[in-house]
């Protein structure tokens, strides 16, 4: 009896004839490929494929995959695929099995956990890592026991904890065009040819290279005692590797270190990953690392920089400069969420550094626990200086440092290694003792290190040093620096209990000195005081105007990033919001040193100065003017003519209910989807629902307004008892009016965690797609949640949100 040929039932299931899927051969070799095909058949579904044996193991995952370690995907067992089909895409005719339309979702190697192989798929289960463009890290899929008459299996998709965990439907949402090709899935439908002009991907194109950014002086952390607590710092890993300045341009990337030493030889794979980032030029801060059981250790990266090999990564925590502009003025968190749009689909290699705002105790213990070194914190509205701030600060788990070596004590063994290495530190200009450290060393590592210190030998100590210290000690010329950890500095000032943990080659010995922790330095107060606090503004719910300059105080870290350098308009109620309010957008310097004034030119050729603000202090002028809403251009002021996003102001008949909204919001995200956009939904704090489309700021008003009118007019077309693009009252009688007049130019939307002049004090607040299904009302938020918003802004379902890099489609 031969062998079964496990495409036997592939084949049998298809007319070769009328399909243009591949004809089913088993593959030779044993690689490790994995694709991820969107399938529109029946219902919309996601084909979930891996090589083993030659051939494609696959899944149809009903909803998706999800990055949400909570959510378990159905995933029902499928007839096995050839390798060819990794390549498919295209369309299934109407009546062939699958027919439909099929897109290249995804691709990318996998390989089984250690200790784990393809063989347990057999057993029915089978731990996974993923390196995909969409799908990364660790992932599980697991087979259900069967139920009644089932003719498949079905198995459960599920994500595990790792950095690569986001929301319940980002990757679903966000994956909106074929990898290979960029088409989007109406365009495979309807046989547009990859590379025709209606093919677009939903990324923007590559800008045009510049010349690589030069290096500059990275800022450094200051050692402190304590985490600072508020909620203005933001609060990320201590990373246990070199600091490093990538540096991106014509010619590709280079790699210094925090000195200015051009290390892109030694970090040549980090250097590969960054040059193929979607920039055309890029200065970004971070820490090379090397992992060792799921941890960056410092030793391991040693390790792997002498032997001239080892996967090294980058955690990318700062952008300094992109496509020449420079962003060192721009606050922290905006800093850091233009560079998760970066990072966004990189290399595996560079990482996206994840942070949290407030909490940061939490997180600390948390670090320590795990056994990590420690946490940095920093002001999340403050800019980039390149020099040691309070700005940033560092909190460790142990003590840590560099030292200077100045010697070292023969071993009583046989062979080249030592004993104990003798310290240094620059104290007053002068080197001094500073004890010795005796282990962390293997044999491999001592050999080395002796290796080092015979080139360096001198005849007598470079410093004084007690003569118990001193006594079989050989001295070396203090060029080598060690980083050891050690519990304290004793009385005599010496490390106690010190362990070597690795050689540090990109600080001069010249600059090791002694590292005293601070104190943690208060919250810090805005220069802007607030008149009147006792004022009430909101007579419904007693909020007054202390409060609401409270709230924006405590809200500044996520507020920032979307109110700053953009053209603005206040709503200002100097009597409260029950009384006369008014727009204000023009200010020839009235408000004040803080508040910004940017020329704009008029329809009528005048050029008038339009508000805008960089820092919580013009916002606190505002609020002390007696503003509560602050509504901005699409646009920054660095190009007023360029957009850098699209609203749609869905806001609904009287009487309509929320339900109806929310579901409006889904259908336009659907629509928008079609075209290959991604969208996200913003409470208004008002009557409805914002969607939100981020843009590469690259088309021009005209451009902008031309889509959006068009765009709502075709859904109000296609469903004129349900919507309206028509700004007169009487045609939106029981409807829901599409608001697309905001993305002209001079027209202004409501901002991310602004109050709102309204009854309850509410606030427009950001939410993902899956939280709205739940959510019962638009005004779910106050500004007497400050904590809950700053909690919850760093949470999962927020991961990324309103970061797209997309161009508009032509429609």
């Amino acid at each position: 009896m031969g062998k079964i040929d496990p495409l036997d039932k592939y084949n049998s299931m298809r007319d070769f004839a009328k399909t243009a899927e591949p004809k089913g051969e088993i593959a030779r070799g044993e690689g490790r490929k994995f694709i991820v095909q969107k399938h529109d058949a029946t219902r919309l579904h996601w084909d979930f494929r891996i090589e083993v044996d030659g051939v494609l193991k696959s899944w149809a995952v009903t909803r998706g995959p999800s990055l949400d370690p909570a959510e378990k995907r159905l995933a029902v067992r499928t007839e096995d695929h050839p390798m060819s089909y990794a390549s498919f895409e295209g369309t299934i005719p109407p009546g062939e099995y699958g027919g439909g339309t099929v897109m290249l979702w995804d691709e990318g190697e996998w390989a089984p956990v250690p200790g784990k192989s393809a063989k347990d798929l057999e057993k029915g289960h089978l731990h996974f890592v993923l390196q995909g463009e969409r799908m990364r890290g660790e992932w599980l899929l697991i087979r259900l026991r069967p139920r009644g008459k089932e003719k498949r299996e079905n198995w459960l998709l599920r994500k595990i904890e790792d950095d690569a965990a986001g929301a319940t439907d980002a990757l679903v949402e966000t994956g909106l065009t074929s990898i290979r090709t960029g088409r989007t899935m109406q365009e495979i439908a309807e046989g547009v040819k990859p590379g025709k002009p209606a093919a677009r991907r939903k990324t923007s194109p590559r800008p045009a290279m510049k010349a690589a950014p030069k290096f500059r002086e990275p800022q450094l952390a200051t050692l402190v005692d304590a985490v600072p607590s508020g909620n203005g710092w933001l609060h990320e890993m201590k990373y246990d590797g070199y600091r490093a300045l990538i540096a991106v341009g014509k010619g590709g990337a280079k790699v210094f270190t925090r000195t200015g030493l051009d290390w892109t030889e030694k970090f040549a794979g980090i250097a590969k990953a960054a040059a193929g980032l979607a920039v055309g030029s890029a200065l970004i801060d971070g820490e090379v690392v090397a992992f060792k059981d799921g941890k960056p250790d410092f030793s391991t990266l040693q390790e792997a920089l002498s032997a001239g090999r080892g996967e090294l990564s980058f955690f990318g925590f700062d952008l300094l400069e992109q496509d020449g502009e420079d962003l060192s003025k721009l606050p922290q968190l905006e800093r850091k969420e233009r560079l998760r749009a970066v990072l966004a689909g990189a290399d595996p290699r560079l990482i996206f550094s994840e942070h949290v705002l407030g909490a940061g105790e939490k997180l600390f213990e948390a670090m320590c626990r795990e056994g990590h070194e420690g946490i940095v914190s920093k002001r999340a509205d403050a800019p980039y200086r390149g020099t040691r701030t309070k700005s940033w600060l560092k909190v460790k788990c142990t003590r840590r440092q560099e030292f200077v070596i100045i010697g070292w004590s023969a071993s009583s063994a046989a062979g080249r290694g030592f004993r104990s290495l003798l310290l240094g530190l620059n104290e007053g200009g002068e080197l001094r003792y500073a004890g010795k450290v005796g282990t962390g060393f293997d044999t491999a590592t001592s050999h080395a290190l002796r290796a080092k210190l015979d080139k360096l030998a001198r005849k007598s100590p470079p410093v004084d040093v007690p003569r118990e210290a001193a006594r079989g000690a050989h001295w070396v010329t203090p060029k080598l620096v060690a980083e050891v950890a050690f519990a304290e500095f004793t009385a005599e000032n010496v490390v106690r209990h010190a362990s070597f943990l690795g050689l540090r080659e990109d600080k001069p010995a010249e600059q090791v000195v002694v590292e005293n922790a601070a104190k943690a330095p208060d919250a810090p107060e805005s220069d802007v005081k607030i008149s009147n606090r006792d004022r009430v503004i909101f007579p419904d719910s007693n909020v007054t105007k202390g409060d609401l300059a409270d709230y924006y105080a405590a809200v500044a870290p996520i507020l920032l990033p979307w109110v700053t350098h953009r053209p603005i308009s206040l709503v200002r109620c100097p009597q409260g919001r029950a009384k006369h309010c008014f727009f204000q957008k023009h200010d020839a310097g009235s408000l004040g040193e803080h508040v910004k004034q940017v020329d704009i030119k008029e329809k009528d050729g005048s050029v008038e100065p339009y508000l805008w603000v960089d820092d919580i202090d013009g916002v606190l002028t505002c609020v002390q003017m007696g503003t509560i809403e602050f509504h901005g251009w699409g646009s920054r002021v660095e190009d007023v003519e360029k957009a850098d996003r699209v609203v749609f102001d869905l806001d609904p008949d009287e009487g309509l209910d929320f339900e109806r909204v929310k579901s409006a919001a889904a259908d336009l995200k659907r629509h928008l989807a079609d075209l290959g956009l991604t969208s996200f939904a913003m409470l208004s704090g008002g009557k409805g629902v914002h969607v939100v489309v981020p843009l590469v700021p690259q088309a021009e008003w005209p451009a902008v307004k031309s889509f959006a009118d068009r765009f709502a007019r075709a859904l109000a077309q296609a469903e004129p008892d349900r919507f309206t693009a028509n700004l007169k009252k009487i045609d939106r009688k029981g409807k829901i009016f599409i608001d697309y007049l905001r993305n002209q130019r001079g027209s202004t939307a409501v901002l991310p965690y602004v109050a709102r002049a309204r009854p309850g004090a509410p606030v427009a607040v950001p939410v993902g797609w899956t939280e709205l299904r739940d959510i019962a009302t638009p005004q779910l938020f106050s500004v007497r949640d400050a904590d809950a918003l700053i909690e919850r802004s760093t949470s999962r379902a927020l991961k990324g949100w309103g970061q797209a890099e997309q161009v508009l489609p032509d429609i």
